[in-house]
């Protein structure tokens, strides 16, 4: 029995080597996308949701002006990951992002845990955001007077006669079609659509900079110091998506030297037009005024100019497609990787042979994530994400720290600063925002947990790669 249990604790915690993991093998994918691409996947992931909508909640019921120091706050605790994540993209330039950093450092069974979190995690919010875009998209219609079928405009529970949410479920399908045309294709879409969002934030800011009032910024902090902080841990998950991108890794033309640039240029950027942003919408509005689910539209409206609050609603819809693209582009990359080691069946990992891209994944995640968007309220469906990823933040933080002392003679093309206290406060601030859970989550958390358990110690385990001779 002892022997037993010794192997099976050593199957579970061996590591894959860095230097095979750096040779790959079996299905590739295939190496396309420039810095700026990568930048702009950054980009799509972290904008969407956090200007167009968390920035007036949290100022009108939160933080008031001090909503800018909550972003602020949000953006060095995700900047110490970030760091983290910038220098295992520029050691290990494959698909998986935590997952594969997790595996190479701590261990087959952390790993595992991980990278199943974030298959629930990932699909989750892909299926949010396509609600929520969904919402966005009624409304227009109906302004231009286009009435629909009551049962096709939202999940059971979410109104009278609702049966399924159609549009969101369309939603998803049509960035499952734009990621099997090839990663080429789709970051074009991607960067195309990112221009056009970053564009409208800065019209955004650039008229509103002439309707500022200086008295709407007093007082800083109606709801205390403890408000902005309090408003931290909402919109810190406004301020990741550089995670999801780091999964593109090997579809980047030199990912050693652009994955942690793309890192760093993507975050930094969006904290930029955040700070902007928030500045610009409490200037204009008193933060009592402000309306918490369309807080830019209802501002530029009040001071009589109604056609910008039109483009800036559609501009809400098309930013936050973007962010359902990252995720889905996270998401099919880490099942790939997975699926390629062995832990899943490797069928999961065959690549289209023209495309070079994990075709059948990508259709199961945009199926799935259709399903749950068509037939779950938002609420319930939000639920279901945020654990994984402040789990994979504590998991890359810790790994960077261990790998630093362990092997310290690896070429590293970007070094986490301050180490070890960066990742330390990493760490620190992922755990405060886990407190923060409601216990529901915990449940579902709890119950996707034993099923990974289930099926890494039935398959997962006897199949790895790296189970020389069936331990």
């Amino acid at each position: 029995m002892t022997l037993e249990h010794d192997g099976l604790r050593r199957s579970s915690l061996r590591r894959k080597p860095i230097e095979e993991i750096e040779e790959g093998g079996g299905e590739g994918l295939s190496r396309t996308l420039g810095l700026w691409q990568l930048t702009a996947i950054g980009i799509g992931g972290i904008i969407g949701a956090g200007v167009f909508s968390l920035a007036g909640e949290v100022a009108s019921g939160t933080a008031g002006p001090a909503v800018v120091i909550s972003f602020l706050i949000a953006g060095v605790a995700s900047a110490a990951a970030a760091f983290a994540y910038a220098e295992f993209a520029g050691l290990i330039p494959k698909a998986g992002s935590a997952y594969t950093y997790g595996y190479a450092v701590l261990g087959e069974i952390v790993a595992w845990f991980i990278g199943w979190d974030l298959l629930l995690e990932y699909t989750a919010i892909v299926a949010v955001v396509a609600i929520g875009i969904s919402g966005y998209f009624g409304f227009l219609l109906e302004q231009i007077g286009l009435d629909l079928p009551v049962w096709m405009l939202g999940a059971p529970g979410t109104g009278e006669g609702h049966r399924f949410d159609v549009f969101a479920a369309l939603l998803c399908l049509l960035i499952a079609f734009m990621l099997t045309r090839g990663i080429k294709s789709a970051a074009r879409f991607e960067s195309a659509v990112v221009v056009l969002k970053i564009a409208i934030v800065l019209i955004v800011v650039a008229v509103g900079f002439f309707h500022i009032k200086t008295g709407n910024y007093q007082p800083f902090f109606p709801y205390g110091p403890g408000g902005a902080v309090t408003g931290a841990a909402t919109v810190f998950f406004a301020v990741f998506g550089y995670d999801a991108m780091s999964t593109a890794a090997e579809e980047s033309k030199d990912a050693q030297r652009h994955m942690p640039k793309a890192i760093v240029y993507s975050l930094a950027i969006s904290m930029v037009l955040y700070v902007l942003a928030c500045l610009v919408l409490t200037g204009m509005q008193h933060y009592s005024q402000i309306n918490p689910e369309s807080g830019f539209s209802t501002a530029f409206a009040s001071v009589g100019l109604p056609g910008l609050a039109s483009l800036i609603a559609g501009g809400a819809i098309v930013g936050i497609l973007t962010v359902m693209f990252t995720f889905m582009l996270g998401v099919t990359r880490v099942w790939f990787a997975m699926s390629r080691d062995g832990l899943l069946p490797r069928w999961f990992a065959k690549t289209d042979p023209v495309r070079k891209v994990p075709t059948r994944v990508t259709w199961i995640v945009g199926i799935a994530s259709a399903l749950i968007a068509g037939l779950m309220p938002i609420g319930e469906a939000a639920e279901l994400t945020n654990i994984g990823i402040l789990l994979a933040f504590i998991v890359v933080s810790a790994a960077v720290i261990v790998l630093r002392y362990r092997r310290p003679e690896l070429p590293r093309t970007f070094r986490c600063p301050g180490m070890p206290v960066v990742p330390i406060v990493g760490i620190g601030f992922s755990l405060w925002l886990i407190s923060f859970l409601a216990p529901e989550t915990w449940l579902r958390f709890g119950l996707w947990f034993l099923i990974g358990l289930v099926i890494y110690f039935a398959y997962g385990r006897r199949h790895s790669a790296l189970n020389r001779g069936g331990s």
